[in-house]
Order: structure tokens, then sequence, then C-alpha cells
């Protein structure tokens, strides 16, 4: 079988903590996945060898499908020859914290900022920013960079043509500070040079008995132009075949792959551009994990990834909590929530990682937490997801006195505009039920207009983000079929009206002819079946000051598509505010809970009976419970 016509196939990811195979076969005219296993990763002590965890996920596949894959010797069978083998492998890592990379930049606002774009778009996560005007002393950068274990230092600084004086003073400082990789003690820790091309031979001379240096095309070549491309594949490069080779059992796994290995993040951010340019539609997808949680979005042919590394539903949820406030996750709660149970719940959760709710309240609390985490995370990714347009001149007084320009860019996320929001990770694609995921990615995302809704299914983009890099087509074909589990289409229009008036006139034409009506008061939500795979016709009228893209209380006819949750039509306003009286914030969250299916009502009544929102909570949790439990100790 030719390579570049596999009929069987095999995906590894090997992750921080698990290990997950998929394999996907052509069957007739398509291709489709078979199965998935997935087994602990073993980086770390006592095995510090990756390729057990890779053959026992793969011997887990094995089981699955009756297939053999490896041979006696742990070997791959190639090529596939009917039931036995494969033709093709490809994998992604995170394994041991992933890419971690440190960016250096003259300006903070302009070529560091563009190097952290740059860096976020390979997958990286971003120890620290280095600047001439972040505000830290030389000694104390050095300190900063000293106290690093990066895999991977990105450079950047200055247009083509521009002053060469300030990156020599920063290559010296990385110099001085010395860092040490996190993998092996004998190789040069990898600088990427990203900057002003006129300065190449002096920072050459500067780093080269210490560092290796690879020169890229500088990332802001002129002070209104971002040229990140260039960064990103040699950041590929040389993460994989340079760095993980020295990672304990890597250098086998490169000799077993058809194709460069990718980071995890990274390959996630590759299928998102693909399936933007498959549905030509503009796509956010967000992975929220234990310890981080990643956006990525493409709008106007701009791609964008960023890393919320304190956010996350295990390790990082204390910071979830510092972050949001315990009023912001009260929020979503519609029962009496005291803030020392918060707490110590909070705190039993970043200690016992693995641990899942166990009762009704725990599951809000979880889904509460997830919501400001994905919220939280989105703000960062809007701050951030920027195009360079404009510059301006500014003095910058520091202990280094310069005129520097800064430039500031046009923010592109226009949720008017989104077509299609995807959510990963355990905390959304396996929610007990679909709405509850669909609900977490409407209150943190808050799209508008007409909106496309979905989740992962089994974590498979990772996957099926390397192998779209050899071949696209198989890779959009199993994410469309297998991977995605569409949830829906949001209609939801924008801006604020008065409670209990009507706020949406809906016409739905469904695929046997019939037509549904509807009229959704502000501040409601409703839904209309609209099984997966069928599409409806629907006519949104807003009622003035509403606006559902076209202008205040203009109607748009636009066709929709199903799924398990089926049509929703969000009349809560854009931005969503809740009620401020406690008793009004439970009595509406209890409306929409029911309009959605989210939880059994039975049970929710008989919680709430057994903790109702009174007009004293307010007193109660002012005075609160004396004891924080164990969460002071992780506060201070």
């Amino acid at each position: 079988m030719a390579a570049d016509q596999p009929r069987c196939i095999l995906a590894t990811d090997v992750g921080s903590t698990t290990t997950k195979a998929i394999l996907i076969e052509k069957r007739g005219d398509e291709y489709r996945l078979v199965t998935r296993g997935e087994m602990p990763t073993t980086v770390e002590a006592p095995w510090e060898n990756v390729m057990i965890g890779v053959r026992k996920a793969i011997k887990r596949v094995e089981e699955l499908t009756g297939r053999d894959i490896l041979d006696d010797r742990g070997s791959l069978i190639r090529p596939n020859e009917g039931d036995r083998g494969i033709d093709y492998y490809v994998s992604t890592s995170s394994a041991g914290g992933g890419l971690q990379m440190m960016v250096a930049g003259l300006v903070k606002h302009i070529s560091a900022e563009s190097a952290h774009r740059a860096a976020l778009g390979a997958g990286a996560v971003v120890l620290d920013v280095i600047a001439v005007d972040d505000g830290r002393s030389t000694s104390e950068q050095i300190t900063r960079i000293t106290e690093l274990r990066p895999d991977i230092i990105l450079m950047s600084g200055g247009v083509d043509g521009g002053s060469v004086s300030y990156l020599a003073a920063l290559a010296e400082t990385i110099v001085q500070a010395n860092p040490q990789p996190r993998f092996g003690a004998t190789y040069k820790l990898p600088l990427v040079y990203a900057g002003n091309k006129d300065a190449v031979d002096l920072v050459d001379s500067i780093c080269e008995d210490t560092m290796e240096l690879h020169v890229v095309e500088n990332v802001r070549p002129r002070a209104d132009v971002e040229n990140l491309g260039p960064a990103r594949e040699a950041i590929h490069d040389i993460f994989m075949n340079h760095v993980m080779a020295q990672a304990p059992g890597y250098g086998e796994l490169l000799e077993w792959v058809d194709t460069t290995i990718m980071p995890t993040p990274g390959a996630v951010g590759h299928i998102i551009r693909v399936m933007a340019k498959e549905y030509n539609a503009t796509i956010i997808g967000v992975d929220i994990g234990g310890a981080t949680t990643d956006v990525f979005s493409e709008f106007e042919d701009t791609f964008t990834r960023t890393v919320s590394a304190n956010l996350g539903m295990s390790y990082s949820i204390c910071n979830v909590y510092e972050q949001a406030g315990f009023e912001n996750i009260r929020r979503w709660v519609p029962f009496a929530c005291n803030e020392a149970s918060l707490s110590d719940w909070i705190s039993n959760k970043m200690v016992r990682p693995t641990t899942i709710p166990q009762t009704l309240f725990c599951l809000m609390l979880e889904q509460a937490l997830a919501r400001e985490a994905l919220r939280l995370s989105f703000q960062h990714h809007r701050e951030l997801a920027r195009k360079v347009e404009q510059e301006q001149l500014s003095v910058v007084w520091r202990s280094r006195k310069d005129v520097m320009k800064s430039s500031f860019g046009t923010e592109i996320i226009d949720m008017a505009k989104l077509d299609i929001l995807v959510g990963s990770g355990g905390v959304l694609s396996h929610a007990p039920r679909r709405s509850q995921a669909a609900m977490m990615l409407l209150d943190a995302f808050q799209p508008e207009g007409f909106c496309q809704l979905a989740v992962d299914s089994i974590f498979m983009m990772p996957h099926l983000g390397v192998l779209a890099s050899t071949h696209p087509d198989i890779a959009a074909e199993v994410f469309d079929k297998d991977c995605l589990v569409r949830l829906g289409t949001c209609v939801a229009p924008s801006g604020t009206g008065r409670a209990g008036r009507p706020a949406l006139k809906v016409k739905v034409t469904l695929p046997g002819g019939e037509v549904v009506e509807e009229v959704v008061n502000f501040g409601d939500i409703k839904r209309i079946p609209l099984a997966v795979g069928e599409k409806a016709t629907v006519e949104a009228e807003p009622v003035s000051p509403l606006d559902m893209g076209e202008g205040k209380g203009k109607k748009v006819t636009a066709e929709v598509h199903g799924g398990l949750v089926g049509i929703i039509l969000d009349c809560r306003g854009r931005p969503l505010e809740l009620p401020s009286d406690d008793r009004k914030r439970s009595e509406k969250l209890l409306a929409w809970i029911e309009a959605m299916d989210l939880y059994p009502m039975d049970l929710v009544r008989r919680y709430l009976e057994e903790s109702p929102i009174t007009s004293a909570d307010a007193a109660q949790q002012e005075k609160g419970d004396k004891r924080r439990g164990i969460f002071s100790l992780f506060r201070r």
C-alpha cells in the first residue's frame, strides 16, 4: 500500500498523565475511528521510558479489536496485512510538562508580544516573557532566567534594518543567566532568533559558546507586520528532533513515527485551522484540563492560541477560585452555598485530582467553577487575539533610556461572526448530560447570532491534528464523523432588554415541513428539538434594541444544524447578567435548568428544600463560618 494512501492508521498522544492510542481504518469508501485505548504515561520514575506506556496503550487497542499491531519483539508490524499490522503511525506529546519555553523581546507590547504568540501557536507553555521595558532590572531578569529550565528560548526584537545595540544587550543578559535545559546535560540549549536580521552576526558571536543558535525570519519585520509562521515551524522541529530526543524513550518513538511528533496543544491548534478552512468558518476551540486551559481561534485568517497555565479543574482549581472569587462561582448555583464549605471542597479536589462529583450539589459546583475557568481563559485569549495595524510613538523611560515604537493591534474576536464553538476536556466531554456541556459553553463564551456548538467525543483532536499535517482529508473526515459530538445551534440576540418582555420571534421550518413558531421573552432560554444530521431554516426577528447581527430589530434567516441538544433560543442577553437578588437569581437558574433539562428536576427541588435561598443568605455569607479548613493553608 502506498504511503500516501494508508488504509490502517495508528495515532498516539503521549500526555502528561495518560497515553492514548486510536485506530483509524478505511471501511468501504470512508475512514472511521475503530477504537481507542489508554494507559498511564511512563516518562517518570520508576519507568523513565515513554515507550512502555505507548506499547501498553497499543496493546489495549489490540485487545479491543483483535488486530495484531505489535510483533513478539514489541515492534510495529508493517505494512497492513488484512487483519495484522498498520500502514501509518503518528504521535503527539505533552509528557514531562510538554514544550516549555521562555520568550525574550525588546518591547513588551510589540516584539515580545509577537514572539509570545508565536510560542503559544507552536504549542508551548510560556514560562516567562523578558523585555527591555518590563520594569525589571537586568539583575532581576538574569535571576529569573536562571531559575527557569526551558526547553527553548525564543528571542525577538527590532524591525529589519533598525538598531542592534539593545538586541546585543538582551543576548548578553540571556548568556549571563546561563539557563540549563530540563533534558540532557551535554547539549546546548536552543535559542531561536527571530529579530532584526542585521543583528544576526552580533547575536551569534555573543551566544555561540553557550547556546545553539537557530535563525529564522523576523516575527516583526515592520512595526505593522507580524510574521509568526517561520518561528513556529522552527520551534516544532527543534523541540521534537533535538529536545525530546534527550527525553527517556523518545529516541525509539522518533524512529517509529512516519512524520514529526507534534506538541499536543500544537496539534489541537492545527486541526482547528484545518477545520476552519474545511468548513470555511470562524472557529473557537477550548481544551480545559486539570492544570491549564487552552483557547484556540481562527478569525480573519488569523490563528491565535493562548494558554491559561494556572486555570484548570484539578491541580489549578484553587487558582480558579482565587481569580474568579466566591460570588462569581456562587452565582451559578441555585442553592444556598457556604464559602467555607466551598473552599474545603475545592481544596479536596486539588489534593485528589482524579475524583469526580458524587452528588448533584458537587456536580453543580464543579460546573460553576468550569464556567469561570472558561470565562477567564477566554478573557485572556481576547486580549492577545489581535491583528497588528496601527503604530504610535511613545517614550519609554526605564533604567535604559530610549525612544521606542509602541504598536496597538485591533481585536479580531467578534462573537457575532463566530460560526462554530468546540469544547474539549473532561468536564465538557464527559458531562453527564450533553445539555450541561452546551450550557457551560454558552455561559462562558456567550456567542451571538447563529453559532454551532460541539464537543470532542473522546479527546481525539491531538491525534487528528498531527494526522492532518500529512493527510488533511482523512483527518477532516474522521473529525467530522467520529470526533465531533454536535450539540446543536445557538440562536442568541445581542443586547439587553426588560425581563419578561418579548425579545425574539422565531419561525422554524423543520425537515419534514412542519413549522414551529416561538416568542421568547428576555431573560428566558428555550429548546426546539432538531436531531443530529438534520437541518432547519430559522427566521429570527429580534425586538429592538436587540440585534441578530444585521441591525437592531432586523429579521435574519439562516439554515441551522441539529444536534443532541437541538436549537437553543438564548434570550438571556449579551452580556449575560444574573439578578443581584439571591431569591430572584435562584428562580432564574431553576427556570434555565428546567428549560434545558440540565439536571433531574425532582432531585433539584429536593436539594432546594434542604438548602433554600433566603433573604438572609447575604448576611450569613458575610458572617460566614470562621472555619476555613485546609484551604487557608493553600492560600498562604
